[in-house]
């Protein structure tokens, strides 16, 4: 019986620019798959910590809505997360019947050990650049962005390393919550690492 004539597709066409982002991808995944050995966690496994580092501690539920998962599933995941000692449960201060997720500081400092000199690399690149040049670079990704955003599925679910992944009320005020406005869950934020994938 023939088969269907499938074509693969082809980027050896494509702008010098278009192979580059598509590069930029599959060192996304590299870089991911990295930060994932370093933690010895599984891709869902580090999505939630990857949330919970940006976002700072999360009550299992706001963490479920987040990875889309049942609570069952993310029971499962905090269990394997804190057999590990990346994260520990702890009272939730405004849910007295509650509880939260918090991030242990030397599991935080061994992934941000990786992010942020990717991320200062990836920001001082564009300072090679005059301030014209940097205007044409940025316009070019914000199209390429709009381009993306056209062909995904519109989502109102926080990504792990971006901007809209803001910490819930019940995280702020936390002293176990890690700050998102300045060091390096700010550059965590703005890395291109979830951006891409995400």
């Amino acid at each position: 019986m023939s088969q269907p004539n499938q074509q693969t597709p082809s980027f050896g066409e494509s702008h010098a620019a278009t192979l580059l982002l598509r590069e930029l991808l599959d060192l996304t995944e590299d870089f991911e798959r990295a930060l994932g050995d370093e933690l010895a966690v599984n891709p869902t496994d580090l999505t939630a910590m990857q949330h919970l580092i940006v976002a700072g501690p999360l009550s299992p539920t706001a963490l479920a809505e987040r990875l889309e998962l049942s609570s069952a599933a993310v029971t499962t995941v905090i269990d394997r997360l804190t057999a590990l000692g990346h994260v520990h449960r702890t009272p939730n201060p405004g849910d007295r019947r509650g509880t939260l997720v918090v991030p242990e500081p030397a599991s935080v400092g061994r992934a941000m050990g990786r992010i942020v000199p990717m991320v200062t690399a990836v920001d001082q690149a564009i300072h090679a650049f005059d301030e014209a040049e940097q205007a044409i670079i940025t316009r070019y990704l914000s199209r390429v962005v709009e381009a993306y955003r056209g062909h995904a599925t519109p989502t109102e679910r926080p990504r792990s390393w971006r901007a809209d992944a803001a910490p819930r009320p019940h995280a702020a005020g936390h002293p176990g919550a890690h700050a998102v406005d300045g060091g390096p869950s700010e550059a965590a934020r703005r890395s291109t690492s979830e951006a891409a994938r995400r």
